[in-house]
């Protein structure tokens, strides 16, 4: 079983910051890419941003140059710095870790952490 962990959602004023954690946790866990999508009501999920295994990142372009990515891959954990931050960033935020064992890819998905920006 493997079991993810967010945290570092909140209420923050438009153009303050939050950092969101997540830590993957389990066994034979062989993490390959680790990201960050964003729901609101009504609306598809969508990628904010993704990291590889081997350390590319990709950004949505609504929050380039204000949200970084980044990994820590000894205690399997990815982060997302939100710098910046405007109304239309308010969303729960989910982590997403992808396992590749052999030519098999898993999914895992976390519960989700709620950011709200207020104007």
């Amino acid at each position: 079983q493997v079991q993810l962990a967010e945290s570092g959602g909140g209420l923050v004023q438009a153009g303050g910051s939050l950092r969101l954690s997540c830590t993957a946790s389990g066994s034979a866990l062989r993490i390959n890419d680790m990201s960050w999508y964003r729901q609101v009501p009504g609306k598809q999920r969508e990628l904010v941003a993704i990291t590889t295994s081997a350390g590319d990142t990709n950004y949505a372009d609504s929050v380039k140059g204000r949200f970084t990515i980044s990994r820590d891959s000894a205690k399997n954990t990815v982060y997302l710095q939100m710098n910046s931050l405007t109304p239309d960033d308010t969303a729960v935020y989910y982590c997403n870790v992808q396992r590749l064992i052999g030519s098999v890819s898993y999914i895992h998905w976390g519960k989700g952490t709620l950011v709200t920006v207020s104007s």
